[in-house]
């Protein structure tokens, strides 16, 4: 059985949660075991030597982290997982730089790692190397990350793939923001009618963007995606010398709060519309992308345009699109979907804890 601990159960941790008290009741248990036996939350940890009850699982608030669980700890946590019988594997669900950074004690103590955060593929590259060399045996612990980039979409898995097999990749160019993709897939396109200050508030109150949507419009989300993509790909990219345009207006950019952001957007409508203006002009609309092109050292992340007859001007809703140019692949290789999401990013995790199941043939017959 591979025993599954959960650091920072969140929306998506919870949704995993879910998906893996669906999965213990079901047919296919018995070929792939997963169960889950540790939780840790800002406050509070637990750890057993057997699988949670669905039933507390249903209701690990109050069952697994209330009045008996213990004082989080992720060193001791590390520890009681190490001590367990049997594989075990750590889900990071944070976004968290102090978390990410814990990776390597978790490797060295033979626990794999499977997680949506992209900062310890993002930071510092030294953080990444180490990583990598914990994980190179095939036999030792391993890390899967596909949930980094696009969510539950088969992105890092695909380029792993191009990669492993000897293709080599020309570039990596998407629309890897769910938040930037809604946007400009209703700004920008023919006969659209909405200010761009009008399609940023409908975005909020949807719950598409951050609280502060500078967040997604700095572009950095974005840039970490690239940057991730960049070194699976073999290129050393950095966020710190990637081009990123940040489409916040510069004047807007140090204001205090998210409201006051809000309220003097209107005011840069027209920038916006000129800029959307001579696009629809050429024939073409405004995305924002992200893009890998270590053979001509031009990776970046910007608004661009795109012919309208482009798959990129095509999308719809929120979607996410990556497309991959290598010497196999003259013509695209296109991956299209959801990006974003609790449920698909679960989706993403549970997908990789299947694949250490499958890596190191854990299944009910080593139970």
């Amino acid at each position: 059985m591979l025993n599954v601990a959960i650091v920072g159960p969140g929306l998506v941790g919870s949704a995993l949660i879910q998906q893996l008290v669906a999965h213990s009741q079901s047919s296919r248990f018995g070929r792939l075991p997963i169960a889950v036996i540790g939780i840790i939350n800002s406050k509070k940890m637990a750890v057993s030597s057997t699988p949670f009850a669905v039933g507390d699982l249903s209701e690990w608030k109050t069952k697994i982290l209330g009045s008996t669980a213990t004082a989080a700890d992720l060193i001791q946590f590390a520890s009681s997982l190490a001590a367990l019988k049997g594989p075990t594997a750590v889900v990071d669900c944070t976004s968290s730089d102090t978390i990410a950074e814990l990776y390597p004690l978790w490797l060295s103590k033979g626990l794999h790692v499977v997680t949506p955060n992209k900062k310890a593929f993002s930071n510092d590259i030294s953080l990444f190397r180490k990583i990598q060399d914990l994980t190179a045996s095939p036999k030792g612990p391993s890390i899967y990350h596909e949930a980094t980039v696009g969510a539950g979409l088969p992105v890092l898995s695909t380029l792993n793939d191009l990669v492993s097999t000897g293709d080599k990749i020309v570039k990596v160019e998407g629309i890897f923001s769910g938040t930037l993709s809604y946007l400009f897939n209703n700004f920008s396109i023919p006969g659209a009618t909405q200010k761009f200050s009008e399609c940023v508030a409908v975005a909020k109150a949807s719950g598409y963007t951050e609280p502060d949507p500078r967040d997604d419009l700095n572009g950095m989300d974005v840039a970490r995606k690239v940057t991730i993509l960049g070194r699976v790909a073999g290129y050393e990219l950095s966020t710190n010398t990637l081009p990123v345009e940040n489409i916040v207006p510069e004047e807007l950019r140090s204001v205090s709060t998210a409201d006051e952001f809000m309220t003097r957007l209107p005011e840069f409508d027209e920038h916006f519309k000129k800029l959307n203006d001579e696009a629809l002009a050429s024939g073409s609309v405004l995305r924002y992308v992200g893009m890998v092109d270590g053979v001509n050292n031009q990776s970046s992340v910007k608004l661009a345009r795109y012919p309208l007859d482009h798959p990129f001007a095509s999308l719809k809703g929120s979607d996410n699109i990556i497309a991959f140019t290598t010497e196999r692949f003259p013509n695209p290789l296109i991956v299209q979907g959801a990006g974003a999401g609790a449920a698909v990013t679960a989706f993403g995790i549970f997908a990789d804890l299947i694949k250490v199941c499958e890596r190191f043939d854990i299944s009910s017959a080593k139970i």
